[in-house]
């Protein structure tokens, strides 16, 4: 059984996404396997089914990454306590969402931090919703920064070590 990280933002369509899939191809290039990455939204609007906003999906393109509309859709975590439960390691953009996801029972005893705090830093990964590209660019190039400086220390908190 994989290893899984959780990774959460507000409706799970911009951030988290990016994330996830920045992430999912880290992964990748390092040749590390058994590790599996999920994503999902904690804001009450969240909602299953909705696609990837299309600012996330220009800003991934940039990055070589063509994630189609029907590739990933939204996963609101009220409905789905089961990611919660089967995740190791849960990363969050906020620390409003992470206070969230430290609320709930199934996250008890299991690593949740900030992307910020897994990066050794502080502050939120602002949500660039409604804002344009330019600051999608932006916040993938931030997501994407601290994914790199924290990827080690991710992976040394999962169960097998993978780091």
């Amino acid at each position: 059984m994989a290893d899984t990280v959780l990774i959460v933002c507000h409706a799970n369509t911009a951030r988290s996404v990016m994330a996830q899939v920045l992430l999912e191809r880290m992964l990748a290039v390092r040749g590390i396997a058994g590790v599996s990455v999920c994503s999902g939204g904690v804001a009450h609007w969240a909602r299953d089914g909705m696609i990837p906003s299309l600012d996330a999906r220009l800003a991934l393109r940039d990055e070589g990454i063509h994630l189609a509309e029907d590739a990933l859709t939204s996963t609101a975590i009220a409905l789905h306590p089961e990611l919660v439960a089967a995740a190791h390691v849960i990363v969050t953009m906020t620390g409003e969402q992470k206070a969230i996801m430290e609320a709930l029972a199934d996250a008890a005893g299991k690593p949740v931090l900030t992307l910020r705090e897994l990066a050794g830093e502080s502050g939120d990964i602002a949500d660039p919703a409604m804002q344009g590209e330019d600051v999608f660019r932006v916040c993938r190039d931030e997501i994407k920064r601290c994914l790199e400086k924290s990827i080690d220390r991710l992976l040394r908190l999962l169960p097998d070590g993978h780091g």
